[in-house]
C-alpha cells in the first residue's frame, strides 16, 4: 500500500524548474522535490510584491497506524479550508495535501513518544506538473505538555521563495500556538489579507493575543531578494571553502551529489546552500533537500540529481548501487565517496579567485545578508568570467528570435583552461534552459547577473588604457 501511495507523489510531482521544456522529462521519474528558484534570471525566484503570503497553514501529526505500532503522519489541522472549488481544483488539493505529511516527516513511521526533541526548521518545495510550485516551510517540535508526546509540524504552503521571513512567521504561529489553536486563526487571517512586500519593503500586522494585549508585528522581505531563499551559514560551518568548491564543480557538471546529516535543518539549508551557488543557473535535475525513507531508491537513479538523507539511512545508503556520486558527510565534514577528478573541474586560476574572494574578510561579517552575499558573489563572478559574453553571440532574426553561435562563442575565450571548461559547460541542462531563455529574450534581462556582466566589462575598459600606459 505504500509503495503504492508513494508512486502515486512520483506522479504527482516532479522537482524540476516550471521553464523545463522539451527535452527534460526522460531525465527522471522518480522526482519529488525543487527547490524555490531565482526566476527571470533563470535561477531561483526573484518574486513581486503583492502577491499573498501563503495558501494553507497546516499542522501534520503523529497518528497510530490501525494495525502495527507504527505511526503515520496525518494533516489535523487545516487553515483555511477552502469550500466550493471546481472539480479539477478539488483534485489538485486532495493530490497536494496527501504528498505533504511524507515530507513533513521524511523519517519513516517508527516513532515513540517523547519528553524531549530538539525544535526544526526546514524547507520542501512541491513542482506540480503543470510547472506550478508549493514552497512547504516547516517547523518541528514536541509541543507542550506533560509526559511523553509525539512531534508535530507546522507546514506554510506558499509559492513564495524567502525562508527568513517564513521563520518568523513561524515562531508566531508556534506562540499562539501554545497558548490555542483559536489564536492562530486571527494572525493568519490578517496575514493572508496582506500583500507579500516588495524587496526592502516592510508589512505590519497586528494581532491580539489573550493576558499580552496587541502585537504589532513587523515583516520585512531583505532588499536583495536573489538571496532571500538561502542561508549559507549552515554550509560554512559544516564544510571548508575547499570542499564547498568541489561541490560547486560537481553541481557545474551536473553530477550526482548526495547530502547526510543528522538534522533536517542543516540536510535542508545547506542543499539550498549548494544549489543556490549556481545562480544565475538552475538545477534542472532530480533536487530533494530531504529524501523521505520510502524514496531511498533515488539513490540509485542513473541520471543527476541532488539529494539530502539523514544520517540514520547512511548504511542504507552506502549499500545502494550506486556510480560516480559525491557522498558528503556534513556532520563530520568529509566525503565519504567522490569520483576522484572534482579538483580538476574548474580553471586553477579561476579556483584560486573563489577562494582567495571566500576567505577575505569572512570573520568580519555579522549578518546572515553580509555572509550570503559573500559567499554568492565569487560563484557569480566564475559564470560572469567564463559565460558572461553570452548575449554577444546570440544572433537575432528580424523577427527577434535568437540562435546562440556555440562554436564562436567557445573560440572568444582567451584562456585554454576557460575554453575546456566552457566547451563541457555548455552542453549542460544548466546552460540550454538559460540560453533558450536569452534566445527568446531581444535584451539581456536586468538583473543582478547582467549588473555583474557590465561591472566586469567597464573594469576591463578601465584596465586597458592603463596597460598601455605602462608600456
Amino acid at each position: 500500500m505504500e509503495g503504492q501511495v508513494v508512486g502515486r507523489v512520483l506522479r504527482i510531482f516532479r522537482h524540476r524548474p516550471p521553464r523545463l521544456r522539451a527535452g527534460s522529462p526522460q531525465d527522471n521519474p522518480g522526482e519529488a522535490v525543487k527547490e524555490p528558484e531565482r526566476a527571470q534570471e533563470h535561477s531561483l525566484p526573484n518574486f513581486a510584491g503583492g502577491q499573498h503570503f501563503f495558501e494553507y497553514l497546516l499542522v501534520v501529526s503523529l497518528k497510530k497506524k490501525r494495525l502495527g505500532d507504527d505511526y503515520e503522519p496525518t494533516i489535523t489541522y487545516q487553515f483555511p479550508k477552502r469550500e466550493n472549488l471546481l472539480r479539477g481544483q478539488q483534485e489538485e488539493e486532495e493530490r497536494l495535501l496527501k504528498a505533504i505529511p511524507l515530507f513533513c516527516f521524511p523519517d519513516g513511521n517508527e516513532w515513540a513518544p517523547l519528553t524531549e526533541y530538539p525544535r526544526e526548521t526546514f524547507s520542501f518545495v512541491l513542482t506540480n506538473v503543470d510547472g506550478s510550485r508549493k514552497i512547504g516551510y516547516c517547523r518541528r517540535l514536541l509541543p507542550a505538555g506533560p509526559g511523553p508526546r509525539l512531534p508535530k509540524v507546522y507546514c506554510i504552503i506558499s509559492c513564495i521563495g524567502c525562508f527568513g521571513l517564513f521563520s518568523k512567521i513561524l515562531d508566531e504561529v508556534e506562540k499562539r500556538h501554545q497558548i490555542s489553536m483559536a489564536v492562530i486563526y486571527p494572525f493568519m487571517q490578517g496575514l493572508r489579507e496582506a500583500a507579500f512586500p516588495a524587496p526592502g519593503k516592510t508589512v505590519t500586522l497586528k494581532s491580539f493575543i489573550p493576558d499580552s494585549g496587541t502585537e504589532f508585528i513587523s515583516l520585512t522581505r531583505p532588499l536583495d531578494s536573489h538571496l532571500e531563499h538561502v542561508d549559507f551559514s549552515s554550509l560554512l560551518r559544516c564544510l571548508s571553502f575547499e570542499q564547498i568548491l568541489q561541490i560547486f564543480a560537481s553541481a557545474v557538471l551536473e553530477r550526482k551529489i548526495i547530502f547526510l546529516a543528522a538534522d533536517l535543518s542543516t540536510l535542508s539549508q545547506c542543499i539550498h546552500a549548494a544549489a543556490a551557488l549556481l545562480y544565475p543557473f538552475s538545477w534542472a535535475h532530480t533536487y530533494i533537500p530531504v529524501v523521505p525513507e520510502s524514496l531511498l531508491a533515488t539513490v540509485c537513479c542513473p541520471t543527476p540529481f541532488m539529494v539530502g538523507v539523514q544520517m540514520r539511512f547512511r548504511q542504507e545508503v552506502m549499500d545502494s548501487p550506486m556510480e560516480e556520486v559525491l557522498l558528503v558527510n556534513l556532520c563530520e565534514g568529509t566525503f565519504l565517496l567522490s569520483v576522484g577528478d572534482e579538483k580538476d573541474i574548474l580553471p586553477p586560476k579561476l579556483q584560486e579567485d573563489i577562494l582567495g574572494s571566500l576567505g577575505r574578510g569572512i570573520d568580519e561579517l555579522k549578518t546572515s545578508e553580509e555572509i550570503n552575499e559573500h559567499v554568492s558573489g565569487p560563484f557569480v563572478q566564475f559564470f560572469v568570467k567564463t559565460v558572461g559574453h553570452y548575449a554577444s553571440y546570440i544572433k537575432r532574426e528580424a523577427n527577434g528570435q535568437g540562435h546562440f553561435q556555440e562554436r564562436s562563442f567557445c573560440k572568444a575565450l582567451t584562456s585554454k583552461t576557460k575554453r575546456r571548461f566552457v566547451k563541457k559547460f555548455v552542453k549542460t541542462q544548466l546552460f540550454s534552459l538559460f540560453i533558450q531563455e536569452a534566445e527568446k529574450s531581444k535584451n539581456p534581462p536586468a538583473g543582478y547577473f547582467q549588473q555583474k556582466i557590465l561591472e566586469y566589462e567597464e573594469q576591463k575598459k578601465q584596465k586597458k588604457p592603463r596597460e598601455k600606459t605602462v608600456r
